[in-house]
C-alpha cells in the first residue's frame, strides 16, 4: 500500500507538471511566430519599396523611318534620262536584280554601245542600287544605321579592284549627305568609273556610271560623266521620297462635347 501511494503521488506531481510544461511552450511558439511575421512583413515592404524605385532612366523609344518602302528600281530615273546616259541601252527598261524583299533592297541597270562608223563607239553602263533600313531596339535607329552603310558604300567603291587616281568630293544637294567617288579601271580599255553615294533619311542610294571608248573614239569626259551622274542621282533620290514617304498622321481635334 505504502508503494501504492508513492508510485501515484509521484504520477499525480508529473501530471500537474506537464500542463505548465506544455503552457510555456505555447507561449513560447506564439511569440516566435509573431516575431516571424513581424520580420517577414518587414522584409515584404522593403521589397515593395525597392520594386516601387525606378531603375535606371527610361529608354527613349527609336524614331519611326522615315519612308516605308522604295520604288521600283528601274523606275528611279527618268526614261530621257536614260536615253541621254546610255544611249542605243540594249532595254531601255533597265535589267532588275532580283530580291528576297523588294521593299528593303533593289537595284537596276542599263547599258549600251553607241557605234558611230570609223568615229569609233561609245560604251555607258548605269546602275542604281537602293537599300532601305527599319530602326531596330538592338542596331539603333533607321537613320542611324543608313548612316553607316553610306559610309561602307563610299569605302567599297574607293576599294574596287584595280581602281586608280581615285579621288572623293561632296555632291551637294543630294540627298541629306552624298559623295562622289571618281576612278579609273583599265581592262581591255581604260574605263572612266563615277560613283555617286547618297543618303535620304533612311535609305541610301549608290548610283554607278561608267564610259569606256572602242576603236578610235575619243575618251569620256570625265566631268560631263560626274555632272550626269549627279544629276541621275538626285532623280533617285527624289523617287524614293515619292514612293515610300510614311502617312502623316492626322491632327487629333477634341470632340464638340469635349470641348
Amino acid at each position: 500500500m505504502h508503494r501504492s501511494a508513492s508510485r501515484l503521488t509521484r504520477v499525480l506531481a508529473c501530471a500537474a507538471v506537464i500542463p505548465v510544461i506544455l503552457a510555456a511552450a505555447g507561449c513560447s511558439s506564439d511569440s516566435d511566430k509573431g516575431k516571424g511575421k513581424g520580420s517577414d512583413s518587414s522584409k515584404d515592404k522593403s521589397s515593395a519599396s525597392a520594386a516601387a524605385k525606378p531603375s535606371g532612366k527610361p529608354s527613349t523609344p527609336l524614331e519611326k523611318a522615315a519612308f516605308a518602302t522604295l520604288p521600283e528600281p528601274c523606275k528611279t530615273v527618268q526614261a530621257k534620262t536614260v536615253d541621254s546616259l546610255v544611249p542605243e541601252a540594249k532595254d531601255k527598261n533597265g535589267t532588275a536584280t532580283k530580291s528576297n524583299d523588294l521593299t528593303t533592297r533593289a537595284s537596276c541597270s542599263w547599258n549600251g554601245l553607241d557605234e558611230d562608223g570609223l568615229k569609233g563607239s561609245q560604251y555607258r553602263w548605269l546602275s542604281v542600287s537602293l537599300v532601305r533600313y527599319e530602326s531596330h531596339a538592338s542596331l539603333g535607329s533607321a537613320n542611324k544605321r543608313a548612316e553607316e552603310q553610306y559610309t561602307k558604300q563610299i569605302e567599297a567603291a574607293k576599294a574596287t579592284e584595280g581602281a586608280h587616281d581615285v579621288k572623293t568630293e561632296q555632291a551637294g544637294g543630294v540627298g541629306d549627305q552624298a559623295t562622289s567617288v571618281i576612278f579609273g579601271v583599265k581592262k581591255d580599255v581604260e574605263f572612266f568609273n563615277t560613283t555617286i553615294v547618297a543618303r535620304t533619311q533612311n535609305v541610301v542610294v549608290t548610283l554607278d556610271y561608267n564610259g569606256a571608248a572602242y576603236e578610235g573614239a575619243g575618251a569620256p569626259d570625265h566631268a560631263k560623266l560626274l555632272e550626269n551622274a549627279i544629276a541621275a542621282a538626285k532623280e533617285a533620290v527624289g523617287s524614293v521620297g515619292s514612293a515610300g514617304e510614311q502617312p502623316k498622321q492626322p491632327d487629333q481635334q477634341a470632340s464638340p462635347s469635349a470641348q
